[in-house]
């Protein structure tokens, strides 16, 4: 059967040339792409910390010591949900010895949430002398 030539259409190797051009592009962009999701959540981190941090220095200056306890710094639960739910944090008696006179508050992922895939910075501290700390394979990169 002779088509005309303004018939011509698209043959099957160009289609599959096309569908693998995309694969490998896909293949390529995904991965950067749920990196950059990663980092971009530690900001849910740091700020729980930076208002937990505030939080406690209200309870200091209105009952002269800093608490373990995030309820009573205005949180549902003990450990506390970070703003986006990636994170929990909560504190602990800071390397002074004494919880009246220092803290280190921590944020760790939430398990099952895909924040834990995270192996660059696992978790955040923030002490109450304003050292910013983290654990993973980039360190104090994080902050």
């Amino acid at each position: 059967m002779n088509r005309p030539s303004r018939w011509r259409g698209v043959t099957l190797i160009e289609l599959v040339i096309v569908v693998a051009l995309l694969g490998i592009l896909v293949g390529i962009a995904l991965p950067n792409y749920q990196a950059h999701v990663l980092k971009s959540r530690r900001t849910d981190a740091m700020n729980a910390l930076m208002t937990a941090a505030s939080r406690q220095e209200q309870y200091v200056l209105d009952r002269a010591s800093y608490t373990l306890d995030m309820k009573a710094l205005g949180y549902p639960a003990d450990p506390a949900l970070s703003q986006e739910g990636y994170y929990t944090f909560d504190a602990a008696q800071g390397a002074c010895g004494s919880i009246a006179r220092c803290y280190v508050l921590t944020a760790r992922p939430v398990a099952g949430k895909s924040q834990e895939k995270d192996a660059a910075c696992t978790s955040f501290s923030l002490a109450s002398t304003g050292e910013q700390t983290a654990t993973g394979t980039l360190d104090n990169l994080c902050w």
